[in-house]
């Protein structure tokens, strides 16, 4: 597998591309996305190929779509975020309201941690969450993240979770 294509048991992730943009315009306008994540303003197929363009003309930002082996269709994104504000790269999860709950979120973000713990670039992981946002944080938990602190970021208070690249490496 090249490095812009990743493969799971039941999954293949691909670095996210203009021809993804119906997926991103429904995926972004999703209940979950807007209360979590936040509205991008994403309204259209032109603003949605207008985002992934964004995305991709950035060396911190990268969206990982999680498609069925079975079925090829998109179920979520799995992100990989150098942010600003913190010293580690965020991982981060989104799916579709119709694959949650089938461990498309875990397997995927275990796909990607376990990737960028094999470059050897990263020591360590980091995520953060919503403290409303009980889902996501036994997530992390599961992946193996631990809590680490509280920290006050542009949406407000979220909780920092990290874990040692080691734990992913094998």
């Amino acid at each position: 597998m090249s490095a812009d294509k990743l493969q799971t048991e039941r999954l293949e992730l691909s670095l996210l591309k203009k021809e993804d943009a119906v997926f991103i315009e429904e995926l972004v306008n999703t209940e979950g996305w807007l209360k979590f994540i936040g509205d991008r303003n994403v309204h259209s197929i032109p603003d949605a190929e207008a985002y992934i363009e964004k995305i991709a003309a950035s060396p911190n930002i990268n969206y990982w779509v999680a498609r069925t082996k079975e079925h090829k269709e998109p179920v979520g994104v799995i992100s990989f975020i150098k942010r600003d504000y913190l010293e580690h790269w965020d991982i981060g999860f989104a799916l579709l309201p119709a694959a949650f709950g089938k461990g498309y979120a875990y397997e995927g973000a275990m796909g990607v941690l376990k990737h960028n713990a094999a470059t050897g670039k990263h020591q360590q992981f980091l995520a953060t969450v919503m403290h409303s946002n009980q889902t996501s944080i036994k997530l992390l938990e599961k992946l193996g993240l631990i809590f680490e602190k509280e920290i006050i970021a542009d949406k407000g208070p979220l909780m920092l979770f990290s874990a040692d690249s080691k734990v992913y490496s094998n």
